[in-house]
């Protein structure tokens, strides 16, 4: 008898504790305030759906190559990779701008092929250059609907050279035909243009392929193309091939450099295409689509490799998030609450 009555207290005595615990809980609660909510404010969550990526194209400057980017612009069209901003220098900012007026690559390829040389020439003797570039200006801002910069279908900057210092300048707001005449203005060829109280020329003496124009406008990943000229041990034929290819050493070491930030270059063929040979128009497209088709695998490689991270980058942000949400629901908690985590009963924050 001794032995159970010995049992039945010590139970009594275990089942008692936690009642005894909850009961001071509640009495110590009676006449304060209401405990608090057992949920915390939700924490601001980042969006569940991945952005897009945005490419950006960084075309460079060479003349009549710059047909070539064109083909580029088409293979990735091709691929699912159309740019969403465009950043051009010198004949990449004339490609660059009717592209993000709205035309698709093959509208640019049917325009490269009606182009009527005498559109964009207009001959001028001058001691600034041989050509005046308002035609140039002219064509470019009726290709556009006269649309600026700023106003265009996607982003787009032309890069060119203020001549009073040898600053890079970027345009992307006010007259588009007047920023890729600047862009465009290769010296001894073009005069001049004056822009407010300065003077500008080619871009391609400080910019030859502008790689940090397109990450300005919020390029993710930059594509760059490369159609400049190369010292390859021999002189150019003709005189605007000397000046193509003197601006082109001018830019090397800063284009060097600028180019080691793009994501992917693509380099077209088109060497031995003369700098005013318009006849090879459709030589220097096919050249352009080649050179993209064989840089496609590294392009995608690298869109795959930029989505991962950003992927990561978000899957530790909803951690971190979680985790500073059940971190504010435990400093919330009421007492009544807290003492019911204490006895190891439901605390009202669920673990993240």
């Amino acid at each position: 008898m001794r032995s159970t009555a010995l049992r039945t207290s010590s139970f009594l005595t275990t089942c008692a504790r936690p009642l005894a615990l909850l009961l001071a809980a509640a009495l110590a609660a009676c006449g304060t305030s209401p405990p608090a909510s057992t949920t915390a404010p939700p924490a601001a969550q980042p969006s569940a759906a991945q952005p897009t990526l945005r490419i950006g194209i960084a075309l460079g400057g060479g003349a009549a190559k710059g047909f070539a980017h064109i083909g580029v612009i088409k293979m990735l069209e091709a691929n699912g990779l159309a740019p969403a901003v465009v950043a051009g220098t010198s004949a990449g900012s004339v490609v660059g701008a009717l592209y993000a007026s709205g035309m698709n690559a093959f509208e640019l390829q049917e325009k490269a092929v009606a182009l009527d040389e005498a559109k964009i020439r207009d001959l001028q003797l001058s001691s600034g250059g041989l050509l005046l570039g308002q035609k140039l200006e002219d064509y470019v801002n009726e290709q556009v609907r006269r649309l600026p910069l700023d106003r265009l279908a996607k982003p787009f900057a032309a890069v060119a050279t203020r001549l009073e210092d040898g600053e890079r300048t970027v345009f992307s707001r006010g007259n588009t035909g007047q920023a890729v005449r600047a862009s465009s203005s290769v010296p001894g060829v073009f005069q001049p243009v004056t822009i407010g109280k300065f003077h500008y020329v080619d871009g391609g003496v400080v910019s030859p392929v502008p790689v940090d124009a397109a990450r300005q406008l919020g390029a993710d990943l930059v594509v760059a193309v490369d159609i400049s000229n190369k010292a390859r041990g021999q002189a150019p034929a003709g005189m605007l091939g000397t000046l193509g290819q003197s601006i082109a050493i001018m830019g090397q070491k800063a284009g060097q450099a600028e180019l080691a930030r793009a994501d992917v270059v693509v380099r077209p063929q088109v060497l031995d295409i003369g700098a005013a040979d318009f006849t090879q128009r459709a030589s220097a497209i096919l050249e352009g689509e080649k050179a993209a088709l064989a840089a496609m695998p590294l392009i995608r490689a690298r869109v795959a490799q930029l989505q991962a991270a950003r992927e990561e980058a978000t899957r530790l942000a909803q951690r971190q998030a979680a985790e500073a949400q059940h971190q504010a629901c435990l400093e919330q908690r009421s007492r009544l609450q807290k003492l019911a985590g204490m006895a190891g009963l439901e605390g009202g924050c669920p673990a993240p």
